[in-house]
C-alpha cells in the first residue's frame, strides 16, 4: 500500500481540497502524470481534464480543472487550477443544457467580441465534457 502525502487542490475561488491522500493522477499538458509519496520534484502546466484523488480510507473524488500548474516538492502536490469543478456536482442534463445553450450564444452575437466571449464559454464547456467523457 502507497504511504499518505500531502495534497492542497486550490482554484481561484476557494481551496477545494487539502489533505492527505495515497495518489494523484494529474492531467498533465505533456502527459497525464501520478504523483505517489516521495515523487521526484517538478512543476507542470495542466491542460483541461480529471484530477483523480485515492484517498487514504480508499475512496477516489474527481475533479475538473481547466488550466493552472502542479507543483511537486518534498511537502507533497499543490495543484493551482485556474478552473476546478468536483466532478459529482456536474449534472449530466443541466450540463448539455449549458452547451445548447452557449451555441446559441454564438449563434446569435451581435459581434466579434460578443462573440469571443460566447466561444470561449463555449469551449471550456466543450473541455469539461471531453473531459469527463460525456
Amino acid at each position: 500500500m502507497a504511504d499518505p502525502f500531502s495534497f492542497e487542490l486550490v482554484s481561484p475561488e476557494r481551496l477545494l481540497l487539502s489533505e492527505q491522500v495515497l495518489s494523484v493522477v494529474v492531467p498533465g499538458a505533456e502527459g497525464d502524470f501520478t504523483v505517489l509519496k516521495d515523487h521526484a520534484p517538478f512543476m507542470a502546466t495542466l491542460k483541461p481534464g480529471c484530477v483523480i484523488v485515492t484517498q487514504v480510507g480508499g475512496g477516489v473524488q474527481k475533479f475538473f480543472v481547466r488550466g493552472g500548474f502542479a507543483d511537486v516538492n518534498g511537502a507533497g502536490l499543490t495543484i493551482l487550477a485556474e478552473q476546478a469543478i468536483p466532478t459529482e456536482s456536474l449534472d449530466p442534463e443541466t450540463f448539455a443544457l449549458e452547451i445548447r445553450n452557449a451555441e446559441e450564444d454564438v449563434a446569435d452575437a451581435r459581434d466579434d467580441a460578443e462573440r469571443t466571449v460566447a466561444q470561449t464559454k463555449l469551449q471550456q464547456l466543450q473541455d469539461i465534457r471531453e473531459a469527463l467523457g460525456h
